[in-house]
């Protein structure tokens, strides 16, 4: 089962970003992106991608960025 963690400092998005973990991204109640990895972050944006082609850029500051995490038995 899977669950979703809310990343919300620099930290939370290394991490993140140093594990290669799957991401959903919310802008206000719209899920808008699922199944991405970080390629980088900065204090107003990050950077996602899904395919070797397909990069995208999201504000910090509109959109809510959740880890996707198996649950470990």
């Amino acid at each position: 089962m899977a669950y979703q963690i809310r990343l919300e400092n620099d930290e939370d998005f290394q991490d993140a970003m140093d594990r290669q973990s799957v991401l959903r991204i919310f802008r206000g109640d719209d899920l808008i992106e699922s199944s991405v990895k970080i390629v980088r972050f900065d204090e107003n944006r990050i950077v996602v991608q899904a395919d070797i082609s397909d990069m995208k850029y999201y504000s910090r500051q509109e959109c809510e960025f959740f880890e996707q995490r198996q649950a470990r038995r």
